[in-house]
């Protein structure tokens, strides 16, 4: 049997204020291009079923736009898929954290042939592939209890699907770091993978292998609050149960350029004004409609203003989004009769205010974190 494996879609997200003819933000069109890419590729491929692992939605009320595009392309992989049973699971993305609310991605239980579990997690049986699916949605990872995970006896084919963090060691050295925080944790010793045909897990936004029949798919576009973490190309996996082995699809996503840094020490600002220069014109094709970075280190704030900031708006202008991170050096003082010790950075204060911050039940801390560290990056642009 073929899984076609997708999660992470985040139709909805937004960023840098940039709109299409239509009026439509540009990487909210990039990342419904994206999803639309997939599901003609996974059409053109026939699988036997199709998993998707949460975070459908970038928020739990997406815009009208998002929710009838997403309408609309599952609609299509149906369509041309008869026969192929769709399961999704909702993440935590779009989980609200009230009830009354409601679950928008119930309304995909009104396209036939898909399943959809928002809250408690069940088994789905298909009967046409005597199959069992697992689903353990966000809402039901993050309750107060533990979640039994145990296959279904009854079917030949038995798989697990879940949107979360895999704690243990095997995930502490292929989980590099944290692309997105606010997920249930999951320890990988009540998994199990072998005990199932498959396991499809959400949340992780880089494709990751934690087992032979394990595997994270990876956000299908970089929509975290640090893209710049999301290396590598950007798909979705199909796993064959008798071969035992997945395959990784890629879609074509916007290019972005992560540049090699910059040090600024002891350079004037004609000096580092050319080595940016040089950096910028660097990039094969240009930086058009691009999302580019370029990381200066040890800088101080007064040359920073020293720079030809005429340029650099040029390059704002041509390139989708450019970001000239400058940042400063860091600042040693003594105290009493020690050592030296490092002066924390704004980022850093910033972090541990919040880290100290009284804890509030509604908020995510470490989201907060480094959501307010990004604001603090982006606001040194305009220094």
């Amino acid at each position: 049997m073929r899984i076609a494996h997708l999660a992470d879609l985040h139709l909805g997200f937004r960023a840098y204020h940039r709109v299409t003819p239509r009026g439509i933000n540009v990487r909210e069109a990039d990342v419904a291009d994206a999803f639309r890419r997939a599901v003609a590729r996974v059409c053109d491929l026939r699988p036997d079923m199709v998993l998707v692992a949460g975070d459908i939605f970038h928020t739990v009320r997406p815009s009208n736009t998002s929710i009838a595009e997403a309408f609309r392309q599952f609609s299509i992989l149906t369509e041309r898929l008869p026969g192929v049973p769709v399961v999704m699971i909702a993440g935590n993305h779009d989980s609200p954290r009230s009830s009354d609310t409601g679950n928008i991605l119930r309304l995909f239980c009104e396209i036939p042939g898909i399943r959809v579990v928002t809250e408690e997690c069940s088994h789905v049986r298909l009967e046409s592939i005597d199959t069992s699916v697992m689903c353990m949605p966000h809402n039901a990872l993050a309750c107060d209890h533990e979640a039994s995970m145990d296959p279904d006896p009854a079917s030949a084919n038995n798989i697990l699907m879940l949107h979360g963090t895999v704690s243990g060691s095997v995930a502490e050295q292929k989980m590099r770091y944290v692309t997105e925080y606010g997920g249930a944790m999951v320890a990988d010793t009540s998994i199990g993978p072998e005990r199932w045909s498959y396991v499809a897990l959400g949340h992780y936004h880089l494709v990751t292998e934690l087992a032979p029949n394990m595997w994270y798919a990876g956000a299908m576009e970089r929509t975290s609050t640090n893209i710049w973490m999301e290396t590598g190309e950007k798909g979705f996996l199909v796993y064959d149960t008798e071969r035992r082995a997945a395959e990784f699809h890629p879609v074509e996503t916007r290019s972005t350029v992560d540049l090699p840094r910059l040090e600024g020490r002891g350079l004037s600002a004609a000096e580092l004004d050319e080595r940016i220069r040089a950096a910028v014109e660097s990039v094969p094709g240009g930086i058009a409609a691009r999302i580019v970075r370029l990381v200066i280190t040890d800088v101080p704030r007064n040359l920073v203003r020293e720079l030809n900031h005429r340029r650099i708006r040029e390059w704002k202008a041509e390139a989708l989004h450019f970001h000239l991170d400058a940042r400063p050096p860091e600042v040693r003082r003594r105290i009493g009769s020690g050592a030296p010790i490092r002066r924390q950075t704004l980022q850093e204060q910033v972090a541990a205010y919040l880290r100290s911050w009284p804890q509030n039940p509604g908020i995510e801390r470490e989201r907060l974190v480094e959501l307010a560290t990004t604001y603090v990056d982006r606001a040194g642009e305009a220094v």
